[in-house]
């Protein structure tokens, strides 16, 4: 909405204030502030209506792991963290370009899926009776099959031509990368349900899920600034894509709504995002790192997530299924940590740390070209 005030100081001199809206920089401090205060400003009386409506969470018990602390706390916090962000991007974004609307969609797309398995749980006061595996990656992968098709049609893609079907080699000098045809479609399915699932996985103590979120989204944010300018992108050597600057401002709303969440999710937890805000969060960076052709920078960036989607993948398909025995004492790995006795706040703010080292890590890669 502000961003369509800049065009008052083309026509009248006197509202020449008016041009800052349409700097990236400014609308993402902007963007960033108003998910911060939504957040702090409302969270409070979502946290009440879901306690008041019994949305609270369904805790699975381990045994050795105490869990009775947790029971009774609100769940769907995600949804502070969806208002704050659609508020921002509403109010900040270029709402007619794609690089707006896409990660907008996703956000409500995938909240959805996440608010419904997290009322399913409710329901039947159990938290293995939510949404089936096979109906989540379904549903996850419909909304990616419809992005592939936008992306990869040349009348609708925001890319460049030449560049749609090419996937982005991090490291490697130059704009280096691999052109993968139609099989890009499927790697864009594959992209956004490993992200979402990943996201998920990721939340499982206080915090845990959502600074790691925040510092990998910060990644994002430099890079989406960076090829969207021609004269940074050119220098760097990165393709140059147009628009992507908005995910510049959609990132420092995250940032800010990830705070404001903060704010009641640090331990011990006020509320709980739930799938809920998991998955939009999952699927916001899902299409982030696609529109912005850094796809398996995610490895690095997203390390945290990674490494908890491989611990259940590894556990799952290989230990249980194959070799009917666990492999790590417990799954997503963060359990495992529990599981031997480390205190929650220290394994989350290790996993925190981690985070910020990878996310330098992957920042080195805009030079080490």
């Amino acid at each position: 909405m502000f961003f369509y005030l800049s065009f008052l100081s083309k026509d009248y001199n006197f509202l020449s204030f008016f041009r800052l809206f349409d700097s990236i920089l400014f609308r993402s401090i902007g963007a960033m502030i108003t998910a911060l205060l939504v957040s702090l400003f409302f969270g409070n009386m979502i946290i009440k209506w879901l306690y008041k409506n019994g949305y609270r969470d369904i805790v699975r018990d381990y045994g050795s792991i105490g869990v009775n602390d947790k029971k009774g706390t609100p769940v769907m916090g995600g949804l502070i963290i969806i208002l704050s962000l659609v508020v921002s991007i509403l109010l900040w974004s270029n709402l007619s370009s794609a690089f707006s609307i896409i990660p907008l969609c996703a956000i409500v797309w995938y909240g959805a899926i996440g608010a419904k398995d997290d009322i399913d749980k409710i329901k039947y006061k159990n938290s293995d009776k939510g949404m089936t595996q096979l109906t989540k990656i379904i549903l996850q992968s419909l909304f990616a099959i419809g992005l592939a098709w936008i992306l990869t049609d040349s009348q609708l893609t925001p890319f460049p031509e030449g560049i749609v079907s090419r996937i982005t080699i991090p490291y490697v000098k130059g704009p280096f990368s691999i052109e993968t045809g139609w099989f890009y479609m499927g790697f864009i399915v594959l992209t956004m349900v490993a992200i979402a699932n990943s996201v998920n996985f990721a939340d499982g103590m206080d915090g845990l899920a959502t600074v790691p979120s925040i510092v990998t989204g910060s990644v994002y944010a430099i890079l989406a600034y960076l090829i969207g300018n021609a004269v940074y992108s050119k220098y760097l050597l990165f393709d140059y894509i147009p628009g992507t600057g908005e995910l510049t401002i959609i990132m420092a709303a995250l940032f800010g709504a990830g705070l404001g969440f903060l704010w009641y999710n640090c331990y011990p937890a006020t509320v709980f995002m739930g799938d809920t805000g998991s998955m939009a969060i999952g699927g916001l960076l899902g299409v982030t790192v696609i529109l912005v052709k850094q796809e398996l920078l995610f490895l690095v960036a997203g390390g945290i997530f990674v490494a908890e989607a491989l611990s259940v993948l590894i556990q799952e398909k290989i230990g249980i299924n194959r070799l009917g025995r666990r492999i790590f004492f417990r799954a997503p790995i963060h359990h495992t940590y529990q599981f031997m006795g480390i205190a929650e706040t220290k394994i989350v703010q290790r996993f925190w740390i981690v985070s910020i080292i990878l996310a330098l890590i992957s920042l080195a890669s805009i030079k080490i070209r």
